[in-house]
């Protein structure tokens, strides 16, 4: 498909576009706005009110939302596969270096993650409970899983981006950023009728080697990973893969799930799922 119309949209922190084939009418903007702000206010440590925040000072409980099952059972798989790495409770850890609701980027002391978090924070019986104070990040896939409800609002062939995180309907080749250059590309993918999301080291940086994707193990920023890309049938299963590829068990996690997968290492070497459907890019780093 050949799109014809894209709406541009701020929404979570970051830029989204839209592609379809022909302009949106006012009915589908509404839906997908509301859509949106409805995950926001559920889901965002940034804003005050939302349910998260509201939670986090003392712990309480609060009427399970729709998604807390599929993310927050997703996590806990994440969780397991990573060794504990994924946390989503990481929200305290991530504030403690400076990613916080005011963005003040001061860094204090690394803080582990709680490793408790099985027993603190529970979703069944229709119930969403935490234990005593925590910051809920649903960050290892949250994104993922807003833009494939994004896109069941979305009708017909096109592109739903979140910076990053893609939904296609039809088919589309993407490059790869070279997570040293945003000029060149390592590669080329095609996908179809799938999802591809990517993180990266160099996205959401501050501070001194400080970004955000952190092993909750410790409190820190990942050192051994610059990048992770990875393909799935939607984009909550692609994003949690992207995140799961920045620790040992995330090729294992992958390979359970059937993503296609591409990693670059900090020593500048790259690691792909057998089967990858890359096309070699300017930096030759996967066939």
């Amino acid at each position: 498909m050949s799109a014809s119309a894209v709406w541009r949209f701020d929404a979570i922190g970051t830029s989204w576009e839209i592609e379809s084939a022909q302009p949106l009418d006012a009915h589908v903007r509404d839906a997908v706005t509301a859509e949106v702000e409805a995950f926001d206010a559920t889901w965002s440590r940034f804003r005050p009110d939302s349910l998260v925040s509201r939670l986090a000072p003392a712990g309480g409980a609060a009427p399970a939302p729709p998604d807390a099952g599929a993310m927050l059972d997703a996590c806990a798989e994440l969780s397991a596969a990573t060794d504990g790495a994924v946390n989503p409770l990481v929200g305290g850890s991530l504030e403690q270096l400076g990613y916080d609701a005011s963005y003040s980027l001061r860094a204090g002391e690394p803080l582990p993650a709680p490793v408790d978090w099985r027993a603190r924070l529970t979703w069944d019986d229709g119930e969403l409970r935490l234990r005593g104070p925590g910051v809920v990040d649903v960050g290892a896939l949250g994104k993922g899983r807003l833009v494939d409800l994004v896109a069941d609002r979305v009708p017909g062939e096109g592109v739903v981006d979140a910076s990053g995180d893609l939904r296609v309907r039809g088919r589309r080749r993407v490059a790869l950023e070279h997570p040293y250059d945003p000029r060149r590309a390592i590669g080329i993918v095609t996908v179809e009728d799938e999802a591809l999301c990517a993180s990266a080291a160099n996205r959401r940086t501050w501070g001194d080697g400080l970004h955000h994707v952190l092993d909750a193990r410790t409190g820190l920023p990942v050192r051994t990973v610059v990048a992770t890309w990875a393909i799935a049938p939607t984009a909550m299963v692609a994003d949690a893969a992207a995140t799961a590829l920045f620790f040992d068990g995330g090729p294992e996690y992958a390979h359970a799930h059937g993503v296609h997968w591409v990693r670059v290492l900090s020593d500048g070497r790259a690691e792909w799922s057998r089967g990858s459907r890359g096309e070699r890019g300017e930096a030759k780093l996967f066939t």
